[in-house]
C-alpha cells in the first residue's frame, strides 16, 4: 500500500510543479519605501554652478544657446510672448517636469504612501508624484508634471548613472520615466518642448563629510522641437530643516 501511494505521488508531482516553473509563484513585491537603496527624503536646495545666466534669470527672447532646437523649435522660441502667457493663464509653462528641476528651487521630498514618492518645489509651488506601482496608462488630458513611473536601481539590479561608490552604505539610484506631459518651456524665456516630450531621470545620492547631495541626470526627448536629446545634470544640497522654504507662485517673465 505504501509503495503504491509513493508511486502515485511521484506520478502527480510533475503536473503539480509544472504549474509553478522554478517554484511557487512569488508574492507581491515589497513596498518601494521599504526597499529604498537611497534616502531622498528631506529638504534640498539647488546649487547653480552651470548655465547660471539661463537659470538664475530669464534670458532674452531668442537666446537658446545650449538647447538642441530644430528649426521649428527655434521659430517658436523667437515668438515667445510672456504677456500672452499671462493673459491665457499659462504662467506655469516653464514649471513643467521637463524644465522644473533646472529652475533655482528648493525641494521637499516625502513619501505620500509606501509606493509613491512626492517631490514638492517652492518655485512655482509644483508637486511631482513618482509612482513605483506597476505602470499605468494615464487618463485625462496631459499635465505639466505628467505621469512618472519610478523604479529603484540598487546593487542587485544595476548601479545607476554614477555608480554605487557614491553611497558606500547601500548604493543604488532612482530611475524615473515621465510621459503624458502638457507642452511647456525648457527655459523661462520660452524655449519650447511639445506634448510629445518624454523625460528620463536618474537620481543619485552623494555623501560627503560636509554635506549630502542629490545629483539629477535628466534626458529630455522631444521629436517635435529638439534635433536630439537634451542632457543636463542638476545638483541639490541637503538642508537640516525647512529654513528658507518659501513656496511662491509661477511667473512668466
Amino acid at each position: 500500500m505504501k509503495k503504491r501511494a509513493l508511486l502515485t505521488l511521484l506520478a502527480c508531482a510533475p503536473a503539480v510543479f509544472a504549474q509553478f516553473p522554478g517554484g511557487p509563484p512569488p508574492g507581491p513585491p515589497p513596498p518601494a519605501k521599504t526597499v529604498a537603496p537611497i534616502d531622498l527624503t528631506g529638504y534640498w536646495v539647488s546649487i547653480v554652478t552651470e548655465d547660471w545666466r539661463f537659470r538664475m534669470i530669464a534670458a532674452p527672447k531668442g537666446d537658446f544657446a545650449g538647447v538642441p532646437l530644430n528649426p521649428e523649435g527655434e521659430k517658436i522660441a523667437k515668438e515667445w510672448d510672456p504677456a500672452k502667457d499671462e493673459a491665457s493663464g499659462n504662467r506655469c509653462k516653464a514649471y513643467g517636469a521637463a524644465g522644473l528641476m533646472r529652475i533655482p528651487t528648493r525641494l521637499h521630498i516625502t513619501w505620500q504612501d509606501d509606493n509613491t514618492l512626492k517631490i514638492e518645489t517652492d518655485a512655482g509651488t509644483q508637486t511631482r508624484l513618482l509612482h513605483f506601482s506597476p505602470p499605468q496608462t494615464p487618463s485625462g488630458p496631459p499635465t505639466l508634471q505628467g505621469y512618472s513611473a519610478a523604479r529603484w536601481l540598487g546593487p542587485a539590479g544595476g548601479i545607476g548613472y554614477f555608480g554605487s561608490a557614491f553611497d558606500p552604505t547601500k548604493g543604488g539610484s532612482l530611475e524615473v520615466n515621465t510621459s503624458h506631459l502638457a507642452a511647456g518651456y525648457l527655459r523661462r524665456n520660452g524655449v519650447p518642448y511639445s506634448d510629445k516630450t518624454t523625460l528620463q531621470e536618474f537620481y543619485d545620492v552623494i555623501k560627503e563629510p560636509e554635506a549630502n547631495w542629490i545629483v539629477v541626470k535628466t534626458i529630455v526627448s522631444d521629436p517635435v522641437y529638439l534635433s536630439r536629446t537634451m542632457i543636463t545634470s542638476t545638483h541639490f544640497r541637503k538642508q537640516p530643516d525647512a529654513t528658507g522654504w518659501k513656496p511662491s507662485a509661477c511667473y512668466a517673465r
